[in-house]
């Protein structure tokens, strides 16, 4: 899912990075960095750090996006943009169905289990290709990997910044 940066605001989600410049005409290469692809077809503007640029044109290049910007008119203005984040207002997030979640939402959570006991706090979300694991940073510094799985993953509140669990009879010897 798509991850947010520390130097990105809070109110805005990270949602591609600008590769190498393509062509001559300004076009830049865009490694999407969200689950929904599909959105930069429909992307009229973004933001660059803290500069707002206007989409002229979007290609589809294999796994990557070809963009080109009004403001950066040559390959060799568009080479400045390299390495820095796309980014879109939390507010444009692509909706997701019930029981779904961002990445950027679950970083942070604090994680309890069924006794309200404190385990720690989500710190990353593996993708596996199968399910998505949680990486959980215990008060003592070690690491909790949990699965995102229903059995185990009993709620998810992100008003409250809070995960309830219920893990295996044998996650202590995994501790």
């Amino acid at each position: 899912m798509t991850r947010l940066s520390p130097s990105v605001p809070e109110d805005r989600i990270v949602i591609g990075r600008i590769g190498a410049a393509h062509g001559i005409a300004g076009d830049v290469r865009v490694i999407p960095l969200t689950d929904f692809p599909e959105r930069f077809a429909d992307l009229r503007e973004v933001m660059v750090g803290d500069e707002l640029l206007h989409i002229e044109r979007t290609k589809p290049q294999g796994k990557n996006i070809l963009m080109r910007f009004r403001e950066y008119p040559a390959r060799e203005d568009a080479q400045r943009l390299t390495g820095r984040l796309l980014t879109v207002a939390r507010a444009d997030a692509a909706p997701l169905e019930e029981g779904e979640y961002y990445v950027f939402d679950i970083v942070g959570l604090s994680v309890c289990d069924e006794n309200d006991a404190l385990l720690g706090t989500v710190e990353n979300v593996i993708r596996t290709g199968s399910n998505d694991v949680y990486a959980v940073r215990t008060e003592d510094g070690s690491e909790l990997l949990i699965p995102a799985l229903r059995s185990v993953v009993k709620q998810i509140d992100i008003g409250a910044g809070r995960m309830v669990v219920c893990l295996p009879d044998d996650v202590d010897e995994m501790l």
